[in-house]
């Protein structure tokens, strides 16, 4: 279980499957599992070759290692010797050896970018690429920790506001660094993981709780409408990633463009599963202790909103997660919208995410429906029965006018999102008018 998903992440339709151009799996010989290679790397062998010491590579060192059987390839600036791990690769031999000798950064990307490749390889480290050391200039003066952010998705403005730590006057502002004025594109950034305290846990339903992370000190995030990052625990040993789409702390916002002062906390809406791997770890942990979260990841773009006039929202579970940033983001910043209707569906009453929260939205905004849907209700139900269905469906995706522009968001078990998505195409939905996110 060495940070991989369940078989629906990445889901049919991600970014990451997409990526892959539907790569297929290389069967392997017999005592060359997943569980093997954890027991291999434990095992205390020297997979690298060099007992232990990490060393600097060059380039020209790099190059003289590409043969199957002295095989080292360079992630991100840190090199692997992956020649042990070449029976154990699902993708195959072939396609590690693309990238022997070289950087290999780029076609990891294309085919597994969500894989923890630093906790799979981490015996088989080499050492880091040689680079020439940067001069660090920066501020002339020091600023103190805590510093405003804002941040106008419409333009791609951010502003920064950073206060002295001394009310001196400042001669100059600083030295640009060495990378001042370069961008860097975001396949290339990689998963960067900054350590988060947990500060709180409460009971949203009887099985989901909102979980609350502290960024560290001087660190700012700020995840993107329908966007998600992956939380990693180590457990028993191993980490362990799974992703997670953040929200707001409460669904009923000011609905204005947010100042993000002193934006120091991220919060998630999880469902505990009792035999699980990873939420039982992230629910037993104590005030205090740390929680590692990426850097956003997705494909979903809020100039999808454009113009747009009707909004569905399709949800199952905690597929609710990524429509609650979405429904805010549209109430608040799309005038053109007539219509924004979520059908979210369950399991039984108890289970419904926000529900109290959800029928006060609709009663203060008179744009936004919202219908509950039980597979299992009690006698007592008056609403909504079953699971996706065309008949469901058909009645709940009406437009305000005949030829509305519309936007379909939806978000759940694999089942339900590929049932889902081929229910919306029989219906004359088209792929532009759908979008599915991974639950």
């Amino acid at each position: 279980m060495l940070n991989v998903p369940s078989q629906s992440f990445p889901a049919p339709s991600s970014q990451q499957r997409v990526a892959s151009g539907g790569r297929s799996k290389v069967p392997l010989k017999q005592g060359r599992s997943l569980m093997d290679w954890i027991r291999l790397t434990k095992s205390g062998k020297d997979l690298t070759g060099l007992k232990g010491r990490l060393i600097e590579v060059t380039e020209e060192e790099l190059k003289k290692h590409n043969k199957k059987d002295d095989c080292w390839i360079c992630i991100r600036g840190f090199v692997y010797n992956v020649s042990p791990y070449m029976e154990y690769h699902p993708g195959g031999e072939d396609e590690l050896m693309r990238a022997a000798g070289s950087d290999g950064t780029d076609l990891f990307d294309q085919v597994h970018r969500w894989v923890n490749y630093e906790s799979m390889l981490k015996e088989c480290l080499v050492g880091r690429m040689a680079i020439k050391p940067a001069v660090s200039k920066g501020l002339s003066h020091e600023v103190e920790e805590d510093f405003s952010v804002r941040v106008v998705e419409n333009v791609g403005k951010i502003e920064i506001v950073l206060k002295k730590k001394e009310t001196t006057s400042w001669k100059r502002l600083g030295h640009p660094l060495e990378n001042h004025n370069s961008l860097i594109p975001r396949k290339d950034t990689g998963l960067y993981y900054r350590k988060c305290q947990l500060i709180s846990k409460e009971g949203v339903t009887h099985d989901t709780k909102l979980f609350c992370l502290m960024l560290p000190p001087s660190a700012h995030l700020q995840v993107p409408t329908g966007q998600h990052v992956y939380l990693k625990l180590t457990i028993t040993g191993t980490e362990i990633v799974k992703p997670y789409t953040p929200v707001s702390d409460f669904l009923l916002s000011e609905f204005k463009e947010p100042v993000l002062l002193n934006n120091k906390y991220i919060y998630f809406l999880i469902k505990v599963y009792p035999d699980g791997l990873f939420t039982p770890e992230l629910d037993h942990l104590q005030i205090g202790d740390s929680v590692s979260v990426s850097n956003p990841e997705g494909n979903f773009k809020t100039s999808q909103f454009q113009e747009l006039e009707d909004l569905f929202l399709l949800a199952a579970g905690t597929g609710f997660t990524p429509m609650a940033k979405i429904l805010n983001y549209a109430l608040t910043n799309i005038p053109s919208l007539r219509k924004v209707k979520l059908m979210f569906f369950n399991k039984t009453e108890d289970d419904i995410i926000w529900r109290s929260q959800l029928e006060k939205l609709a009663f203060k905004d008179k744009r936004f429906d919202v219908e509950f849907v039980l597979s299992a209700p009690t006698s007592e139900w008056n609403g909504k029965r079953g699971h996706i269905s065309p008949a469901l469906l058909s009645e709940f995706l009406k437009r305000s006018l005949d030829k509305s522009k519309v936007l379909i968001c939806i978000c759940g078990p694999t089942p339900f999102t590929e049932q889902g998505i081929r229910l919306l195409h029989e219906l004359n939905f088209s792929k532009d008018e759908i979008h599915s996110f991974t639950a």
